[in-house]
């Protein structure tokens, strides 16, 4: 199963950057873009990929341990940016250090399950609203969301989350989540979601 370990924004947050994105509508490029599902709206922390069955109960294990080891955060959505002509996002503020440090905690967790992750790179925390493939001018649409400012939230846990890619070949057809793990930040009783 394709899996990676995430922070996922309560509802009121999601709800706030929607009436952000909804804005955007009206900019030129707007209708080239290709908005991301909002259901699936997250932080990834560390992207596992295909993940063999039989590694699931360490990996658990190991993902329990790094949100027990790890306190809970402040954070907040803010601003935007993007990655080259290709992807429009939405940034954090607040505790990012911590963040790093459990995106850090469960990039080594499943490594330490045997699950073969990808050269090891800085994160950098944001939520992806947006993809274009023919080179949309992102800038205006950063502009757009530059003065954005969420409500902050405490982060509760580090979740576990399945992406089941689109299998029809629809147009605009996006990836479903599914939460597969949760546990709790800090120190407080372990459960598996």
């Amino acid at each position: 199963m394709r899996l990676f370990a995430a922070v996922l924004p309560p509802q009121k947050q999601l709800t706030e950057l929607a009436h952000a994105v909804d804005r955007l509508a009206h900019l030129p490029g707007a209708k080239r873009l290709r908005w991301t599902s909002r259901p699936g709206w997250h932080f990834t922390l560390a992207f596992m990929g295909e993940v063999d069955e039989d590694l699931l109960p360490d990996l658990h294990a190991r993902l329990a341990r790094a949100a027990h080891r790890t306190r809970p955060f402040g954070l907040r959505l803010h601003g935007g940016g993007h990655f080259g002509r290709a992807v429009l996002w939405t940034g954090a503020a607040g505790d990012l250090d911590e963040m790093r440090l459990l995106a850090e905690r469960a990039d080594a967790a499943a490594r330490r399950a045997g699950v073969p992750m990808d050269e090891h790179r800085a994160y950098h925390a944001h939520l992806t609203v947006a993809r274009s493939r023919d080179g949309v001018d992102l800038r205006p649409f950063v502009d757009a969301l530059a003065p954005f400012e969420g409500t902050r939230w405490q982060v509760p846990e580090l979740a576990l989350v399945r992406s089941n890619l689109p299998g029809g070949g629809a147009p605009g057809e996006q990836p479903r989540y599914e939460t597969v793990g949760a546990w709790p930040l800090g120190g407080a009783p372990e459960g598996t979601g």
